[in-house]
């Protein structure tokens, strides 16, 4: 199969855009605010508007999501500096680490590794199928041993998200609050 026609069964992040379009709001104004104090401060140079430009960059670089992809069988993370893939139906290792900031982290036959927020999985169902799918393919031929108990764990947490949402929608329940 050609890496094109892959890309366009691939499922993406819904919720990105919106992520990246803050980080990139919360930058500029960084840099604007910045740039105007020093400017009302009368203390505005060029080497100065080269340090705020450069902070206003590394903002935007912390704050801005890695972008999530998946399609049949791959799994990719891609950040302001890298893109990483993994094989999901040959995957080794999976696990989660952290409890308030969690990550989940893959690890496939070919030795790939990436980590990402399962919080994205939550928002974008798609995303989840095609993990699970894959999944369940490294169960079936034996790749996958460690790790099984946390994406059945993030299933259950998955689904009860999305069972507590439809009911909420159909007004059979009260809507959770954060």
């Amino acid at each position: 199969m050609t890496d094109r026609r892959r890309r366009g069964r691939a499922a993406g992040d819904r919720t990105w855009r919106g992520s990246a379009l803050l980080a990139v709001g919360c930058a500029l104004g960084f840099g604007g605010l910045t740039l105007l104090v020093d400017w009302d401060a009368g203390t505005l140079t060029p080497a100065r508007v080269l340090l705020w430009v450069t902070l206003s960059a590394a903002v935007l670089t912390m704050l801005l999501p890695a972008r999530v992809t998946a399609g049949p069988g791959w799994l990719a993370v891609r950040g302001p500096l890298r893109r990483r893939t993994v094989r999901t139906d040959s995957l080794v290792y999976v696990g989660r680490y952290g409890d308030v900031s969690a990550h989940l982290v893959l690890r496939d036959t070919r030795g790939s590794r990436l980590e990402f927020d399962p919080g994205v999985l939550h928002a974008n169902p798609l995303l989840w199928h095609e993990l699970d799918t894959g999944v369940r393919r490294s169960v079936e031929r034996g790749t996958l041993r460690r790790g099984t108990e946390v994406l059945t764990r993030l299933g259950h947490e998955i689904d009860d998200t999305n069972a507590r949402a439809v009911l909420a929608a159909s007004g059979l329940i009260r809507p959770s609050t954060p």
